[in-house]
């Protein structure tokens, strides 16, 4: 089992010495006091722009303001409720959790521990992990203003004015939150996307009464102050981070550049911040439109950005490099293999925080189709037949668009590490992968297939980030997900946080089609931390035309008295009725055991399944997989 100096030396090889060394300097200037100079509390007011200077100035947006948006209305009765429960205090959180947080929410007290942060402290003395405190993504979610596109939406389909309600709750948050102090000030993405949303809310309401001039000066000041604390920082997500976070802040950056030129330091925001997104982009999404991330609703999180960041340059008489454009194109053909047509969801694979930033329709939060078809629409290209509302309020021309064409048959992306087979009624999803960048989850080799639209052997998802650590264990590592494990041992060791230790690597992947049926076969080195040398070996047949999997598990170069443990993952109520049997080495059949295990399709909320295991102590496992009817 591996000591302390080798965890050591593995995380120096896994995140380099680039990562390393700026943590260390960044968590010895944060106790010193030296990070806390960085960024100043109550910093003087100034004033860059008079309302009128800034209405005046030629930045364009999405629509130039709520009077020049032509979308079709439709008061849907959704809306009606969305907006009754937010004006009684009662929020959609993780676009999961309905939680009341009241009328008067201080904007600092987590609901869901009821922790009160205090805001007098500044940003670097507020932890974001404690058991006291609980998960402060609670704290964060409202802060981030996404809710303001339900208000929009009802505002514009029911034609009934909210911006004295939307101001009203801006200027609350800027009452509650000092700059530079407090919890709302501890993550530089949250405060990039505050920022997004109040500008949206901004451009929306161009020509309302209920912006004053007190108002946007009040706004303006605020946006200055995030944006001068997200530059200042932008190494720690670029460095220490480098996920959606750093795409987020650099196009914030960029983007605020164009909206308040004025502004101190707005040109070099721009610049750098256009610079900065294109390299982002670039290393953050592989060349074969996957993401570092190993997260699907993580990458829809980029299509958002992506579509942002398209729309707001061209129609500013500006082009990203041809790289954006590329990784975009790729991204969506990439989420596209991975769709279930019938409903647009995707596998339930990576971490998955609930993120949705911009959200124009009353979709499903699992339904891809109306973020896709967005930046789809950009691009020149259709996806599916069924129109969304997001493609509208970004303002994009759908008339010279080509369809999307994802063939039946199988799909490789090699840099990603996923293997996909595509039939009318089955999709299957292999994950089989190497990591030069950090994983999330310990799930190589996961297996995941759909029957009808149905996900019929999911992965159990993310749950929540910061929760007991059995909880964290169970929903980021092995036995969560439909693979092999030896006895309770993950295939990575567990670190803090989002830490992993001896990352699994590909040995070998090939998926190939013959005349009957479809062939997956993998291996990959894991749970080296035992013991090195040991690999699992997985094939996969899939019978064409027919709801039917056989699957060849073997692992070797393990210890003699470790049993291989095989689970699967059946959700309860399923729709079709799944058999599950198992041979050993012998053509010996195999007993199934059975226990709860849990599933979590959205933050924040989980449920039962039953977890079916197999065990093998001479590693060798035949399974046969069969939908059997529909009820």
């Amino acid at each position: 089992m591996a000591g302390r100096l080798s965890k050591v030396i593995n995380l120096f090889g896994n995140m380099g010495w680039r990562y390393v060394s700026f943590r260390s300097r960044y968590e010895l200037m944060r106790r010193s006091g030296l990070l806390k100079r960085k960024f100043p509390i109550d910093p003087p007011y100034e004033q860059y722009y008079t309302l009128e200077q800034w209405k005046q100035q030629p930045a364009q947006f999405f629509f130039r303001d709520r009077e020049s948006i032509a979308l079709l209305r439709n008061p849907a009765p959704e809306l009606k409720e969305n907006i009754d429960n937010i004006k009684n205090g009662i929020f959609l959180l993780f676009n999961s959790v309905r939680m009341d947080l009241g009328k008067n929410y201080d904007w600092v007290t987590n609901p869901d521990s009821g922790h009160r942060y205090d805001v007098t402290k500044h940003w670097t003395e507020i932890a974001d992990y404690s058991k006291e405190a609980g998960d402060i993504k609670f704290v964060w979610e409202k802060s981030r203003f996404s809710y303001l596109y339900d208000v929009i939406r009802y505002d514009y389909h029911y034609q009934e004015d909210q911006a004295e309600f939307v101001f009203s709750e801006i200027h609350s948050w800027i009452k509650n939150n000092p700059i530079n102090r407090g919890p709302n000030y501890r993550c530089s993405q949250e405060m990039s996307l505050r920022v997004l949303n109040w500008v949206f809310a901004l451009y929306y309401y161009r020509n309302s009464p209920h912006l004053t001039a007190e108002v946007f000066n009040e706004m303006q000041h605020v946006i200055y102050w995030h944006m001068d604390h997200v530059y200042n920082n932008i190494n720690f997500s670029r460095i220490a981070v480098r996920n959606n976070h750093a795409i987020t802040e650099t196009l914030t950056l960029y983007l605020t550049g164009i909206f308040f030129p004025s502004m101190p330091r707005a040109g070099t925001w721009k610049k750098k911040g256009k610079a900065w997104f294109e390299e982002e982009v670039a290393y953050q999404v592989y060349e074969d439109g996957t993401y570092l991330q190993f997260s699907m609703n993580y990458h829809r999180v980029v299509v958002q950005l992506l579509t942002w960041g398209i729309a707001l340059s061209e129609k500013n008489g500006e082009r990203f490099g041809d790289v954006i454009y590329d990784r975009a194109r790729k991204s969506l053909v990439f989420l596209g293999t991975c769709m279930v047509d019938k409903n647009g969801w995707l596998p339930n694979y990576g971490a998955n925080d609930g993120a949705l930033f911009f959200k124009f329709s009353s979709s499903h939060f699992r339904d891809y189709r109306p973020q896709l078809q967005a930046l789809a629409g950009l691009l020149g290209i259709r996806i599916g037949s069924d129109e969304f509302e997001d493609i509208d309020w970004y303002g994009v021309n759908k008339e010279q668009s080509d369809p999307l064409k994802i063939q039946d048959g199988v799909h490789s992306f090699l840099h990603g590490g996923y293997y996909i087979i595509r039939e009318p009624n089955t999709l299957t999803f292999i994950k089989c992968g190497s990591y030069k960048d950090r994983p999330s989850q310990a799930d190589n080799l996961h297996l995941d297939i759909w029957y009808k639209g149905e996900n019929i052997l999911p992965d159990a998802g993310s749950y929540k980030y910061n929760t007991d650590a059995q909880t964290i264990r169970y929903f980021s590592g092995t036995q969560s997900h439909n693979t092999v494990m030896l006895d309770d041992k993950d295939q990575m060791l567990k670190g803090g946080r989002f830490i992993w230790y001896y990352w699994t690597q590909r040995k070998a992947a090939r998926l190939e089609a013959n005349e009957n049926n479809y062939r997956f076969e993998g291996a990959v080195s894991a749970l080296t931390y035992i013991k090195e040398g040991i690999a699992h070996k997985r094939t996969i047949v899939k019978q064409k035309g027919t709801p039917q999997w056989e699957i060849k598990d073997e692992v070797t170069g393990a210890p003699d008295e470790m049993n291989m443990i095989q689970l699967w993952h059946l959700p309860l109520g399923l729709k079709n009725a799944v058999s599950v049997t198992a041979r050993n080495e012998k053509g010996e059949i195999l007993h199934s055991q059975k226990s709860d295990g849990w599933y979590s399709s959205l933050y924040g909320q989980k449920e039962k399944t039953e977890e079916l295991y197999f065990t093998s102590a001479d590693k060798n496992i035949d399974t046969y997989i069969t939908v059997e009817t529909d009820k």
